[in-house]
């Protein structure tokens, strides 16, 4: 088995345009609803492809990994 490279992994996440488009959205709405970097531990939450709420960063950042994980 090779051994993953982590380093190549990380330099490649968050780069496409997709991520920068969607990453801007967030953060664009976090500022016009003024939580953003004011310390309240709160970002803004999609549901159903929509921003719809906020709620603890920690919590939203768990719900944007992939729900199904292949067994390879």
């Amino acid at each position: 088995m090779k051994a993953r490279d982590y380093k190549k992994e990380y330099s490649k996440y968050g780069k496409t345009e997709a991520a920068k488009k969607y990453r801007a959205e967030l953060n664009k709405h976090n500022r016009k609803k003024g939580t953003y970097g004011n310390g309240d531990g709160l970002d803004a939450a999609h549901e159903g492809g929509k921003i719809k709420r906020f709620i603890k960063a920690s919590l939203n950042r768990a719900n944007n990994r992939p729900k199904k994980r292949s067994s390879k």
